[in-house]
């Protein structure tokens, strides 16, 4: 029986690590971004999709204003003339994940 339990603790270790495996920021900003942003930006947020500019660096300010709003923090120049993006407010909650995988 102890020789059980001492070949079953690397198996619980190693569940146990990978439970928590993508319950980082980073990694939850990255499946927002996969799942809600892809349709129109490319999937390399660092480069242009076929709608939606390249968004890598872009700060928690402008993911606030383009994400609740469809607008744009004061003084931000826009990278497109176009106006395309609808507010999406089911990204909100989602908004802090999302600035730190882009950051």
């Amino acid at each position: 029986m102890r020789s059980t339990t001492y070949l079953m603790l690397p198996f619980v270790l190693l569940l146990c690590a990978c439970a928590q495996e993508g319950n980082d920021p980073a990694t939850r900003g990255k499946q927002v971004y996969l799942a809600e942003c892809t349709a129109c930006h490319n999937s390399d947020p660092a480069k242009a999709g076929p709608v939606g500019p390249a968004i890598k660096g872009s700060s928690r300010e402008l993911l606030e204003a383009r994400i609740l709003r469809a607008s744009y923090p004061p003084g931000y120049t826009p990278k497109r003339s176009t106006s395309l993006m609808p507010p999406q407010p089911k990204v909100a909650q989602k908004i802090p994940d999302l600035a730190v995988f882009l950051r």
